[in-house]
């Protein structure tokens, strides 16, 4: 006999998403929402990081017992996938026919500012995020960006994803420092300072030539690029894609 609970599941899950139970008209009004039980998932995350979500914590955020919450959501995972739609829904997204560099741009600072505002979205599998609306409308932004920018099918694939990744992994660094920055009490600056006895004690030029060579030159002056700067020099490389594209087509790349 054929399981069919995994299908089930699935099909439970996406409607969830896409066509969520109304509120009933019948009988005594509801004392909560759907959207209040994802609100409150959202606080409980942003109060201890997605390790500490668990339907328990949920209801007694909103006061009430864990069976009332099972009526509005069915478990863990499809709070968090509504967690992480409703998240999505704050993003402003380029609208069609801009100019791909300004819409990218756009597309990648409301994602930074995205994880910043909500770090526990970083703790998930981004591999795998939800087939939700809001995160979908995201992806197809995206994706439609640099396809009006003339990059064939598979090119922009490749570049959304190398976008992503780096947003992403620029957003977990920030978040990694904010998070060491507030419960040490030590500024990145004041860390560093701490560690200056290093540099005259134990670092060896002879075995770091290169480093030593670009210190000299003054290649560390600047510390850590901003988000922006980091993200303009990667659009320098996508310009380069676009610029081929447009060559090999005979068109003209919209910057």
């Amino acid at each position: 006999m054929t399981d069919t609970r995994p299908a089930e599941d699935t099909s439970r899950r996406l409607a969830l998403l896409w066509d969520p139970p109304q509120p009933s008209t019948r009988g005594r009004r509801a004392t909560l929402t759907l959207p209040d039980v994802v609100a409150a998932g959202i606080a409980v995350a942003h109060a201890g990081g997605l390790e500490a979500l668990s339907m328990r914590k949920v209801a007694g955020h909103l006061g009430v017992g864990a069976m009332t919450l099972y009526t509005y959501v069915p478990g863990r995972t499809e709070l968090i996938d509504l967690m992480i739609d409703a998240a999505f829904a704050e993003l402003t997204l380029p609208e069609p026919g801009a100019p791909w560099r300004d819409a990218l741009t756009r597309y990648a600072t409301e994602h930074h500012d995205l994880y910043l505002r909500h770090p526990w979205i970083l703790q998930t599998n981004m591999w795998r995020l939800p087939l939700a609306p809001h995160v979908l409308d995201a992806e197809e932004a995206g994706l439609r960006v640099l396809s009006e920018a003339g990059l064939p099918a598979g090119r922009v694939v490749e570049v959304i994803g190398l976008v992503d990744s780096t947003v992403r992994g620029l957003a977990r660094a920030a978040v990694a420092e904010q998070a060491e920055g507030s419960s040490t009490g030590t500024s990145n600056d004041d860390y560093w300072e701490s560690m200056s006895e290093f540099w005259g004690t134990w670092f060896d030029p002879a075995r770091y030539p290169t480093m030593t060579r670009v210190w000299e030159a003054g290649g560390f002056d600047t510390g850590h690029a901003s988000f922006e700067a980091t993200f303009q020099r990667l659009l320098d490389g996508v310009e380069l894609a676009v610029d081929r594209a447009a060559a090999e087509h005979g068109t003209t790349g919209r910057g």
